[in-house]
């Protein structure tokens, strides 16, 4: 009988189908993936560039969305990523606690300040911010490592320094 080339099948001679994953296309798909996310997780950190000290503090535990209060290496003092005044820094807090409340009905504010800034800057602002009464202020550092920021917190008014919670 006839002896064809091939695997033979019931039905006739013909090629078994291919049952190999092509994985080339695969790696591609998942470096260029890979690459959009190590440019991007940076700019997803902070909108303020502010070069953070380090702590060994733990993270703070938080109900409601803290506001960001960043200080830059120049002194601009800015709310979330919004710049203000100087001149219009107590009146812009004011605001805040008198829309937020005030003492422990206050909000939570975050105090990223710049390592390089003057010690005197960060004083100020921690004065009009206890003068508006918001004295729920963690400042925030990097970790030992270096990799990710953490709050440490505490009260400006004298009160109890709350422990801050370890992850």
């Amino acid at each position: 009988m006839g002896m064809g080339a091939g695997p033979v099948s019931g039905r006739g001679a013909r090629r078994a189908p291919m049952a190999d994953i092509n994985v080339t296309p695969l790696v591609d798909v998942m470096l260029v993936l890979l690459i959009i996310f190590m440019v991007t997780a940076p700019l997803l950190l902070a909108g303020v560039p502010v070069d953070l000290p380090e702590s060994s503090a733990g993270a703070l535990d938080q109900d409601k969305k803290p506001i960001q209060l960043s200080i830059d290496k120049d002194g601009h003092v800015f709310i979330d990523d919004r710049e203000i005044q100087i001149s219009a820094m107590a009146a812009q807090f004011a605001q805040i606690a008198s829309t937020s409340g005030k003492g422990k009905d206050s909000p939570q504010i975050f105090l990223r300040a710049d390592r390089a800034l003057d010690y005197g800057r960060v004083m100020a602002v921690m004065g009009a911010l206890n003068h508006a009464g918001l004295n729920r202020v963690a400042l925030v550092t990097l970790g030992e490592d270096g990799a990710a920021p953490a709050a440490t917190g505490g009260r400006i008014d004298g009160d109890e320094v709350p422990e801050p919670a370890v992850p």
